[in-house]
């Protein structure tokens, strides 16, 4: 009846057991694991061991599927499920193992030293009698692995050392790992010692950072967990070990120049990464003095040694990333027996467990970037531009309390003709990356400009998935250093210099292209201040082209216009802005939509490959083809047109419809300006300066009255002008109440400083010659 009694005790805790397993991910990982062993019979456990090493874990499905655990090979192993055992004849694990009180269920878990230590400590009888215990026992690797002087004097007085080292082990009530919650604090039977829990989402449980490698192993009078290390008492904070431990003053220095070091006495569940004296040592003197010095610099460096989560040793079975305090993150992982820091191997000694938190010493100071130079922020694939930045003497620039934005391109986009330059011209180029203030990614808007330390000024370009700057977009790993921002580009940075039609009027590839702008009157659109983007066939396009065909295309302006305009397009769309194969459509001036993509890093426009794109221009950007675009769904009337275009065009199927015209495209698509030079009214000094201009042959001065200053009669203005001879062609006096406006016209020097809307042209008789008149409007 006894018998029949525990089995069936057994089998309902067991059940209560495997009911919460959803709540705690101890059980979830156990579960899975049950899962995975399901085709070795029932209460089968599925773990990884790491070969060479007696280390076991029930996986996670990452380090499962990896077959790997801290960049190790493990191999799969088959157990039977904690509580469960096999049976002579029978596959898997069929049977409930045995309960027993506390005592016996050490021996049935395997930690006979810890039972053999109750034994010899007269821990025996209490664990074998009345009560609800839980016990943390270690394995009997533990015990060998705890340092021989502290074993020795354990072993020596078992009555109170042991014994009293023991009880720091259990906890007077029974606790399952699903009330083993993260961060929660459990009491010792020996002096109320802390136990600090730490329950992880890896399914790794710890107990003052010893892992849990067998859980939950019902007793009559309690439950066993098997621990994988013999447990010390803490008492300490992080702040009163670092303030007595003489290896870590340098961090101690920073942590009291920075006010941080108090943080670390206060209630929390701190992990602390501490660089030692050497650490610090091997930093460069410049840098370690600048940081030390500065208050706000020293504070993010220390900052960024700590997370405010308790991250135990054994918890860590691959890489993942943690907020430090300072606000950046870092990765933490682990090789093999050693953790890793961002992917390097630096701690020499884990889990220094305190009252507060946990401690682990590295051989390395983790410097985060915002408390680095910007100039320091570059990284492997920006160190060309490092290098020649301080080979040129630029570096000296970037202050330590100004504020700067780096534009750095990779390293890739410094191609060797650009690094055999004559040095002043290489140093320019680089100012050209340098930016005069400090500006974050989320400050740059489309039409932005910046203005570099060499003087000139930057367009910011901003599309769906990408920013750009003049012809080169940013690529992730933008940083944020004390004294400014670094920006990853693809390309070097070319500034634009001249306008669309200045770009096309010298490169001899564009020459037919441009005499066919010039006949359409269009030279103006491509002069002016604007932003546009266009499309420029070479002349390879209009092979076979006759000048009778030219002649023919010329005489109908509205064709010549509409075919022109339908590679233009309004804003500046920079190939390498559009996300890669994806089709974007633009609304040309024509109305016609051109239909881009890029693929493989080359801009498709209507299907046909530019041959070079991304050429900046003050008002715009050129894309290059080779191939004259013509919107399929307009249709020609002519059958002259059509037999030139189909010359031209062969890729698509022109439509013909008889006697069908081209719509009239009116310039009112864009405002042309033109400068004017403003001069306050009343006095002679203001005619003596409008005399002046007109005789140094100015061609368009404006005088801007204001105030109750007279306005030149008609005979003064002609007065005015007898210097001028026959240059002058028109005057216009335009009164529209406040202010009021005078502007003539000069034919042959222009001094232009400032924009007024265009003035009308001049007008001239049949026979060529300018009319001289004066109009009142």
């Amino acid at each position: 009846m006894k018998i029949f009694f525990l089995f069936t005790f057994s089998i309902f805790l067991l059940s209560a057991f495997e009911q919460a397993a959803a709540s705690a991910h101890y059980d979830k990982i156990l579960t899975h694991s049950r899962i995975r062993a399901r085709d070795q019979g029932p209460n089968v456990c599925a773990l990884q061991q790491v070969m060479g090493t007696k280390k076991k874990y029930f996986s996670t499905c990452r380090n499962w599927y990896q077959g790997a655990i801290c960049g190790k090979k493990a191999t799969v192993l088959y157990e039977c499920c904690p509580g469960y055992m096999k049976m002579d004849g029978m596959r898997g694990c069929p049977a409930v193992a045995p309960i027993d009180h506390v005592y016996g269920t050490l021996g049935i878990v395997g930690a006979t030293s810890t039972q053999q230590y109750s034994d010899m400590s007269k821990l025996r009888e209490e664990i074998e009698g009345r009560g609800s215990f839980t016990f943390f026992a270690p394995s009997n690797e533990a015990w060998e692995q705890l340092s021989s002087e502290i074993h020795r004097n354990l072993v020596d007085n078992v009555n109170i050392e042991l014994y009293n080292a023991l009880h720091h082990h259990m906890v007077n009530k029974r606790v399952l790992t699903k009330d083993l919650k993260n961060g929660m604090t459990l009491v010792s039977m020996y002096n109320d010692q802390k136990l600090l829990i730490n329950h992880y989402p890896n399914g790794v449980v710890t107990v003052n950072c010893a892992r849990v490698i067998h859980g939950n192993q019902i007793a009559t009078n309690g439950v066993v967990h098997v621990i994988d290390r013999v447990l010390t008492a803490i008492g300490n904070t992080i702040q009163d070990f670092i303030e007595v431990e003489d290896d870590l003053s340098s961090l101690r220095a920073a942590a009291i120049t920075s006010d941080v070091l108090d943080i670390l006495g206060r209630p929390g569940h701190y992990t602390l990464f501490a660089p030692t004296n050497e650490a610090f040592e091997r930093l460069p003197r410049g840098v370690l003095e600048r940081i030390m010095g500065d208050k706000v610099a020293s504070e993010a460096l220390v900052k960024f040694h700590i997370l405010n989560t308790l991250q135990c040793s054994e918890a860590i079975t691959g890489g993942a990333v943690y907020e430090t305090l300072e606000g950046n993150t870092v990765e933490i992982g682990c090789d093999g027996e050693s953790l890793t820091v961002n992917g390097v191997k630096m701690v020499k000694r884990k889990d220094i467990v305190t009252s507060n938190g946990v401690i682990h010493l590295i051989d390395e100071v983790l410097i985060p970037d915002s408390a680095k130079q910007v100039i320091e922020l570059g990284g492997a694939q920006q160190s060309t531009f490092r290098e020649l930045v301080a080979q040129l003497g630029l570096a000296s620039s970037l202050r330590p309390e100004g504020q700067y934005t780096l534009l750095a391109p990779l390293n890739g986009a410094f191609s060797d003709d650009t690094l055999r330059m004559d040095q002043r011209l290489l140093k320019t180029i680089l100012q050209n990356h340098i930016i005069k203030v400090k500006v974050g990614l989320n400050e740059l808007y489309n039409g932005q400009e910046l203005e570099t330390i060499g003087g000139k000024l930057l367009r910011v370009f901003v599309y769906r998935t990408a920013v750009c700057i003049e012809n080169s977009c940013m690529v992730r790993g933008s940083k944020e250093g004390r004294n400014g921002f670094i920006h990853i580009f693809r390309q070097i940075i070319n500034p634009a210099e001249k306008t669309l039609h200045e770009m096309l009027r010298n490169d001899k590839r564009f020459s037919v292209f441009l005499s066919l702008v010039k006949a359409a009157d269009l030279d103006d659109v491509l002069s002016q201040p604007g932003e546009w983007t266009l499309f420029v066939p070479t002349n390879d396009a209009f092979k076979g082209l006759t000048d009778d065909d030219k002649d023919i295309l010329i005489r109908d302006k509205n064709a010549l216009r509409n075919i022109l305009l339908y590679h233009l397009t309004q804003g500046v769309f920079i190939g390498s802005g559009f996300e890669p194969g994806v089709t974007n459509i633009l609304k040309t001036i024509q109305g016609g939509k051109l239909y881009l993509k890029t693929v493989n890093d080359t801009l498709l426009v209507n299907e046909l490959k530019s041959r070079e794109s991304d050429l900046m221009a003050t008002n715009g950007v050129i894309h290059v083809i080779d191939k004259l675009l013509y919107p399929a769904d307009l249709p020609v009337g002519n059958d002259q047109l059509l037999t030139i275009l189909k010359k031209l065009i062969k890729y698509i199927q022109i439509k013909f419809v008889r006697d069908s015209t081209f719509k009239e495209i009116p310039l009112t698509f864009y405002s042309p300006e033109i400068k004017y030079t403003r001069i306050t009214a009343g006095g002679s000094d203001n005619e003596e300066k409008l005399k002046k201009l007109l005789e140094e042959e100015v061609t368009k001065v404006t005088k801007f009255i204001e105030g109750d200053g007279h306005l030149l009669e008609d005979e003064e203005i002609k007065r005015l002008l007898q210097g001028a001879g026959t240059e002058y062609t028109k005057v216009t006096k335009v009164i529209e109440g406040e202010p009021q406006i005078i502007e003539r016209e000069i034919k042959k020097v222009h001094l232009e400083e400032a924009p007024v809307r265009k003035v009308q042209p001049t007008r001239r008789t049949q026979g060529g010659a300018a009319r001289r008149r004066t109009r009142l409007a």
